[in-house]
């Protein structure tokens, strides 16, 4: 490359030039992707390390009892589930450009289900797993409705009593 070349390159109308050809939502795009990309292998890496923790869980029948022992893997196992969850809200946004409202609500649902299990396992007060029983209704309660009112069903109407009977 000769001194005139490389003076052009930093020449500021090129420069400017350059900029203004830029297209900002393709750089969005590709940081996007980029960064769930990330995302996606860290969320792997996580599922394979609670699932090798689990099973390395098991050595512990030796010292404990049964039931001490598959509690702790009933909780590790429903954690991957909510793992899994994020990792398939993540896969759909890196595909769709969109978060489905449904995958986030099963992905609380399963991580309120493991602190309510939780709960019930510890034997403790009743208080709190009340208070997470509340939760779990109303999310439970938004999921019937994200998928009854989804956008993707389009605008139809919905007919409870369908027109053969």
């Amino acid at each position: 490359m000769s001194t005139r070349e490389a003076v052009r390159q930093f020449d500021g109308e090129l420069l400017w030039q350059r900029l203004s050809d830029l297209d900002l939502l393709e750089l969005w795009n590709r940081g996007m992707k980029g960064v769930l990309s990330l995302v996606m292998v860290t969320l792997l890496m996580a599922l394979t390390g609670g699932a090798l923790k689990t099973l390395w869980e098991l050595r512990l029948f030796i010292d404990h009892s049964a039931e001490v022992v598959l509690r702790q893997v009933i909780v590790n196992t429903l954690m991957l589930l909510a793992l899994v969850e994020v990792f398939k809200t993540t896969v759909t946004y890196f595909r769709e450009g969109r978060v489905k409202v449904t995958f986030i609500v099963d992905t609380i649902l399963v991580v309120m289900l493991t602190e309510v299990i939780s709960q019930w396992f510890k034997g403790g007060d009743w208080q709190p797993l009340t208070v997470l029983l509340g939760i779990l209704v109303t999310l439970s309660v938004v999921r019937v409705m994200a998928v009854r009112w989804s956008p993707t069903l389009g605008t139809r109407s919905y007919d409870p009593v369908p027109a053969d009977l």
